[in-house]
């Protein structure tokens, strides 16, 4: 998918929204634990309640293979349901991978070829070496770990490296990757008074927003500082949506609370 594709989805629906699939076995409704794979009825039953209002679907990778063989062919499932049901949704594995040369090959061989997402997430720690494997597929996408929600993002991205923020630094670093142009990056809403700077230096590239809900960040906050021409933001929302009950109207109540987001978001198109 492109930019322009994800762009004109946003106009379409009037959201930027993208919901995580974090899906935690002990959180989700007990009666699908009957089931032959919960995680993907869960995510299948979500999905359905939510995909008209959301642009995006981002598995986090960690609630998969933590269930070994059994995890990872849900993931499969959930990912083919997607791309098969609903193409012009944006996915996104959220995989924070990152290793030299020949191994993150591998890893982008396995995310863009054989599980077909759209993006991945990365770690920028090992340089360009451990990047560009991802940035040479075509309309694929890799979204760079910049400006983090947690509260250990300050010991390393903030300190300062030759007069300037090291989130500063990997950001200007990483647009002289070759193929750069495919590069998104995550930039915490925890951390949204950073977003007018970070704009200075990449104006137009996507960004991927976790930390709003949940976690206490401000969705007007984010759009104020950190809206572009197309939009340019993704707002991540995972267990305020999809734990939004685990009762038998679970989807129901997902979708009630897509669309409260989505409905505030339009406020800002």
């Amino acid at each position: 998918m492109t930019t322009s594709q994800l762009s004109e989805q946003i106009r379409l629906k009037k959201s930027f929204l993208c919901i995580g699939l974090d899906v935690d076995l002990q959180k989700i409704p007990e009666f699908l634990l009957r089931e032959e794979d919960p995680i993907f009825a869960f995510n299948k039953a979500i999905i359905d309640a939510t995909h008209h209002l959301a642009v995006a679907y981002k598995p986090n990778l960690a609630f998969y293979e933590a269930h070994g063989l059994k995890g990872w062919k849900a993931l499969e499932k959930t990912i083919n349901y997607l791309n098969e049901n609903f193409p012009e949704i944006f996915t996104i594995a959220d995989a924070k991978r990152g290793d030299i040369g020949n191994t993150s090959g591998m890893y982008a061989k396995a995310f863009f070829e054989d599980l077909n997402f759209d993006s991945v997430t990365v770690a920028p720690y090992m340089g360009k070496d451990s990047i560009e494997p991802f940035l040479a597929y075509q309309n694929k996408h890799t979204i760079l770990l910049a400006l983090t929600s947690n509260a250990g993002a300050y010991d390393f991205q903030t300190q300062i490296v030759e007069r300037e923020e090291l989130y500063k630094k990997v950001i200007k670093t990483s647009r002289n990757w070759t193929n750069g142009q495919n590069l998104m990056y995550v930039v915490g809403a925890t951390k949204a008074e950073y977003l007018r700077e970070i704009r200075k230096i990449i104006p137009e590239n996507f960004l991927l927003v976790p930390g709003v809900g949940a976690q206490g960040g401000s969705l007007k906050e984010v759009c104020e500082y950190g809206m572009s021409r197309n939009a340019g933001l993704l707002i991540n929302a995972s267990r305020a949506v999809i734990y939004a009950s685990n009762a038998e109207d679970y989807a129901e109540a997902a979708a009630a609370e897509a669309r409260k987001l989505q409905q505030e978001m339009a406020a800002y198109l």
